[in-house]
């Protein structure tokens, strides 16, 4: 009897420290929801290098817009280099879990709307997917905290609706409260792709924004580096950029 008292007293131990882990791995990851969603308004020009495994390099420049405010994200992604993909648009608006993303191909004068099944597939021929474009939503992950020490805390999140990842491991800067690193999982717990943030500098009001941030598909060999400059914050972006119409005048 008495060493089923003390297995029961260890199990409820154990499910109140794992518990308490939990709700500090959210803390911790809402905190940098929190801070990023200080800048209501951002726009910048972006370069995106697509390298293959042999080090050839493909080239793009962007127009970037976004608005983040009252649980409600937007973003439109114009390119306008090189002359084979200028016009092409991408429009992310997200409330709360929902998201609803759409691709102008000026080729073909259509919008696209990307459907669950499409989530997994390749951006513009990069290593980002409609789903790694997508808002982050805190509500939609359980977390757990794998490790904290010094100013760097790991985290596994497993979204709970459906994901091409099993899981991702979240490398979180608690001093900053950015994120530096993401290692992104399958069901086989192989570390397939992995997100690097870097060149981060203060923004506005202690909200860190990275210069530069680099996806590596780990299976394939592959990259694509985002950069970002002449940005500007929290200079008002009219409504109708966030609209269908926005997309049709992007050419």
């Amino acid at each position: 009897m008495k060493s089923l008292l003390i297995l029961s007293i260890t199990l409820i131990f154990s499910h109140l420290s794992f518990a308490q882990e939990s709700e500090r791995a959210r803390e911790l990851f809402e905190e940098v929801e929190n801070r990023r969603n200080k800048i209501t308004y951002e726009t910048a020009t972006m370069t995106m290098n697509i390298i293959d495994p042999k080090g050839r390099t493909r080239e793009r420049v962007l127009e970037s817009y976004t608005y983040d405010a009252e649980n409600v994200e937007k973003s439109l992604l114009i390119f306008q280099e090189p002359a084979s993909v200028r016009g092409t648009a991408f429009l992310t608006v997200s409330e709360g879990s929902r998201d609803v993303q759409k691709l102008y191909l000026p080729a073909l004068s259509r919008i696209q709307t990307i459907t669950a099944a499409q989530q997994g597939d390749s951006f513009m021929g990069s290593d980002f997917t409609y789903e790694d474009l997508g808002a982050q939503d805190p509500d939609e992950y359980d977390y757990e905290l794998i490790s904290e020490q010094g100013n760097e805390a790991v985290i596994k999140a497993v979204k709970r609706s459906e994901s091409q990842y099993a899981y991702i491991h979240f490398y979180i800067d608690t001093e900053k409260y950015v994120l530096s690193k993401a290692e992104y999982f399958n069901d086989k717990d192989v570390n397939i792709k992995r997100l690097e943030a870097q060149n981060y500098t203060n923004a506005y009001e202690d909200v860190w924004r990275p210069g530069k941030m680099v996806m590596y598909d780990l299976r394939e060999d592959r990259r694509t580096e985002l950069t970002w400059k002449d940005r500007s914050f929290n200079e008002p972006v009219p409504d109708w950029r966030f609209t269908e119409r926005a997309l049709r005048r992007s050419n």
